[in-house]
């Protein structure tokens, strides 16, 4: 079955039951209940492999993989972080917060941000190895530690949704090349240790050509900022997943990392450069299909020639389709082999008209009382979850050759009220 494409690499059918590392997602939805994130760790291993086997085929110079922590992160997944070796990249204090709960020591921890406050800086200089320095503002308020890299702008655009192009002249993202250069020259008069350049160009792309452009104007900018024999390239990370069957096959992260490496080879040489060391940040492409959803169907009902399917699930879980537009595939969690009965809307229970996960996809008949499994779940999903209409976010449950360990408790209506104080006791404590 194509759909099955989408699914974790442990995905089977088992007496008509999807099953994911040995484990019955039906069994897991009664023990856990729903919405439920599960994370298929095989998958995940089978990802970061992927990529090392590539770079270790298509680039001579020392590499490495960082993992976007945007994508999904909580304590236990730093600690797989760890176990594999990877580097972490950070946003704010929070995201450093948990990579030092999982374990991760600061030459394992990268800082990203657009406007990091005081606080983020601060807890860069303690936690991190590495602060990625986005502007010039920025860049006067650092002091000897810890190594600095540049982000660049290229003006290089990747084919994906206007909203996750991030490597276009007029993006809030980086600095065009003048700026490159005075960051530079702050650095020398200021003693701070420049040690490497990174650019991104976007989320979820799929063709690797533009990023060559994007290597050649930062490889050229690397040769006027003399970074010296040990120095670091980061063309980021955002190469895509397969989220529909339409979509399929999978982009190949093979050709996407040989794509780069050999433009990086290139441009060493024609700007007389030693070879960087070589640092992928994926995301999306390490733990997107590792995750899936399953909710629970709680009606089915047709209106304007539409089959509805509410779950109890969608918006405030994921709000990727209403942000990106993006396509989703379903398969029922028992009977998945079923024939289609023609296509159904799957939504959710928020008051919102976007609150769609699924438009048209042929799908079985079902009944009230069904799980759906949702495929490819694993990233920029929980990690932009919202409390929307007082939504609890969902348990997350990791599986692993048979077994299934709960990693994020699901929220229950007391957390959301754990930050409130009352106007009418305590008032001293509202000031």
């Amino acid at each position: 079955m194509k759909r099955l494409l989408l699914f974790p690499d442990t995905t089977q059918i088992e007496g008509d039951v999807l099953t994911i590392a040995g484990c019955d997602l039906a069994a897991l939805a009664e023990t856990f209940g729903t919405p439920l994130y599960l994370y298929d760790r095989a998958t995940l291993d089978h990802a970061v492999e992927a990529y090392r086997q590539a770079l270790a085929a298509a680039y001579p110079g020392p590499s490495g993989l960082t993992y976007a922590g945007k994508a999904f992160l909580c304590r236990a997944l730093a600690e797989w972080i760890g176990q594999r070796g990877l580097w972490l990249d950070c946003s704010s204090q929070g995201e450093m917060a948990i990579a030092v709960a999982g374990g991760l020591p600061p030459d394992r921890i990268l800082v990203h941000g657009v406007n990091k406050s005081a606080a983020d800086l601060e807890a860069a200089r303690r936690h991190a190895g590495v602060i990625v320095v986005d502007n010039l503002t920025e860049l006067a308020r650092l002091a000897e530690r810890p190594e600095i890299w540049l982000r660049f702008c290229p003006d290089v655009q990747v084919e994906t949704h206007a909203h996750i192009q991030t490597g276009r002249a007029g993006s809030k993202f980086g600095l065009d090349e003048k700026q490159v250069e005075e960051a530079g020259r702050l650095c020398r008069e200021k003693g701070l240790p420049l040690k490497g350049l990174h650019f991104h160009l976007g989320s979820q792309f799929r063709e690797a050509a533009p990023v060559t452009a994007a290597v050649e104007r930062t490889l050229a900018l690397a040769a006027r900022l003399g970074l010296g024999e040990e120095w670091t390239l980061s063309p980021g990370g955002g190469w895509g997943v397969a989220y529909h069957e339409d979509d399929l096959p999978q982009p190949e992260v093979a050709a996407y990392v040989q794509t780069v490496a050999q433009a990086v080879v290139a441009g060493c040489r024609r700007y007389g450069l030693p070879l960087p060391r070589l640092q992928f940040e994926p995301g999306r492409s390490l733990v997107a299909r590792a995750g899936v959803a399953v909710y629970r169907l709680g009606a089915v009902k047709q209106t304007g020639g539409r089959r509805w399917l509410l779950l109890d699930g969608g918006l405030a879980d994921n709000p990727r389709p209403a942000l990106y537009a993006a396509r989703y595939s379903a398969l029922p969690v028992r009977g998945a082999a079923r024939p289609a009965a023609g296509p159904a809307w799957f939504a959710g229970p928020y008051c919102e008209s976007g609150d769609v996960l699924i438009a048209g996809l042929p799908f079985p008949a079902v009944e009230a009382g069904e799980w759906v499994a949702v495929p490819v779940s694993g990233a920029y999903q929980l990690s932009m979850a919202s409390n929307y209409n007082g939504a609890c976010r969902p348990a997350v449950v990791w599986l692993e050759e048979g077994t299934a360990r709960l990693i994020q408790r699901r929220e229950v209506p007391a957390d959301l009220l754990r930050r409130d104080l009352s106007l009418l006791v305590n008032p001293s404590e509202s000031r």
